[in-house]
């Protein structure tokens, strides 16, 4: 009787962990993730998740979403509250300041393609013809000015305040006007519509796009790679295996064709740069 109450007790206990260990399967099989929902901007972004992206991923069993926003704040807000996966469509220097003010828990990934900032002809045709007192027009908004007022310095048309903090520059940071230059302040929208009434415009590469403007047109482009636009993710998905099909898909040999080939004019991510 002892003997078949033991034969008893090690039968439901080797049932016991039979159950537990199918358990625990399930649970691992339920953890792999195979929809990804993707926030994006219209244009340029959506275009490469559609183009390319996607089709990457459905090939390795995803099914891909993709949500477009007309704004800059209910992108980084979805993905906060877990209505996306990953958004695409921002700089770094925005989500920090956007994260830090909101006390958002997310985290950038990898760079994406982008249309830079960039000086184009306007009345003058080339930058060696800049004049003494030559009027350049340029966004008003202070991130985009702020970038404007870093290239005229790179180009050597003004100098700013040594120690300045480029992101948050303004006209008082100017401490030499070294060519006399007027700077015309327009909303970034109208920018690209002021060339006639100026010498040289700069102009933000998604306005370019929207007036069919080239971004090849540029005579000079911000080399900085501090404005190159971000995937963004939850931190807690930083190691999902999701993140890295996503991540190989936007860096694959296939899209960076497709990216060249697509977006010629654009800047492109630091790593591919590093990987040649």
């Amino acid at each position: 009787m002892k003997r078949l109450g033991s034969k008893i007790l090690a039968t439901g206990a080797l049932a016991v962990s039979l159950i537990l260990a199918g358990c625990g399967q399930d649970q691992a099989e339920s953890t792999h993730q195979t929809v990804i929902t993707v926030g994006t901007t219209p244009g340029m972004f959506a275009d490469m998740v559609r183009d390319s992206v996607r089709p990457q991923l459905e090939e390795k069993g995803y099914t891909v979403k993709l949500i477009e926003f007309n704004d800059y704040v209910r992108p980084n807000m979805a993905l906060a509250d877990g209505d996306l996966d990953i958004n695409i469509f921002q700089h770094k220097p925005y989500l920090d300041v956007f994260k830090g003010q909101r006390h958002l828990d997310l985290v950038e990934v990898f760079q994406v393609p982008t249309a830079p900032l960039g000086i184009y002809p306007g009345k003058l045709k080339s930058l060696a013809d800049l004049k003494e007192g030559a009027r350049i027009s340029a966004p008003n908004d202070p991130s985009n000015f702020a970038r404007a007022l870093v290239m005229l310095d790179e180009l050597g048309w003004i100098k700013l305040k040594a120690g300045v903090n480029p992101i948050l520059a303004t006209k008082n940071d100017i401490a030499e006007n070294l060519k006399g230059i007027e700077i015309v302040e327009l909303d970034a929208a109208q920018v690209p519509r002021s060339r006639s009434d100026v010498d040289f415009a700069i102009i933000n590469g998604n306005y370019a796009i929207d007036a069919k403007i080239p971004l090849t047109d540029a005579l000079f482009q911000e080399p900085s790679f501090e404005y190159i636009n971000w995937s963004a993710i939850k931190t807690a998905d930083q190691n999902a295996q999701w993140v890295k099909d996503v991540t190989d898909a936007y860096n694959s040999e296939a899209f960076k064709a497709y990216a060249h080939e697509v977006f010629a004019g654009y800047k492109y991510p630091a790593a591919w740069n590093e990987a040649q």
